[in-house]
């Protein structure tokens, strides 16, 4: 399966740098391809300009700022996204990421009174999430609702594929996490990607 990977942190040495080398390994392991886009490394702008709003619902137009993106989405069957969460929600840079690649007629057709938003992705047959969380999981789910989990999972999904699958994995209060807690959810992560279909 072709997978493309988002991963979000500005610091390479954190413990989401390697969470990305164990879906990484995974992926590989299971005898899959890989592409990584890394949005603190290419210093991707997350502000959607007055102009690419303008242009926002015109078809090639929407596409002129983030064509390279476009085509590593059209390209995949698996999207994965690498991130913290921050703020109960996915970091500004990947929100803007979503706001500025993820365009009308590129990526789905919008609703209107008779329809529903419309796929356009049908490629991508599975999305996943991995992501630390400083929250206990009974917070996160219960009193907040899982907003971070809700935005790429569900809302991505009605997008994609028909039969598009969906993966979670988070770890919870990272930062009180052990050594040891932290190694198992590494290897928790490298082996649901091995087994990914």
């Amino acid at each position: 399966m072709r997978c493309l990977i988002v991963y979000c942190h500005p610091n390479p040495q954190s413990l989401t740098a390697a969470i990305r080398d164990r879906v990484i390994l995974g992926l590989t392991a299971g005898g899959h391809e890989t592409r990584v886009i890394d949005l603190y490394a290419q210093s991707f702008n997350p502000v959607l300009s007055a102009q690419e709003r303008a242009d926002y619902h015109t078809p090639e137009m929407n596409e002129a700022n983030v064509g390279e993106h476009l085509a590593e989405l059209r390209w995949c069957e698996a999207l994965i996204f690498v991130y913290p969460t921050w703020w109960y929600g996915p970091p500004a840079i990947l929100k803007g990421w979503l706001d500025r690649v993820w365009v009308p007629h590129a990526t789905f057709e919008m609703p209107d009174q008779m329809k529903p938003i419309g796929r356009v992705l049908t490629n991508i047959r599975v999305i996943a999430a991995v992501s630390t969380l400083g929250s206990p999981w009974w917070w996160w789910k219960l009193s907040m609702g899982e907003p971070g989990r809700k935005i790429l999972l569900r809302g991505l999904s009605v997008i994609c594929n028909a039969r598009c699958k969906t993966l979670w994995l988070g770890l919870h209060q990272i930062d009180s996490a052990s050594a040891d807690k932290r190694k198992a959810f590494l290897n928790k992560v490298e082996r649901a990607f091995k087994a990914l279909k």
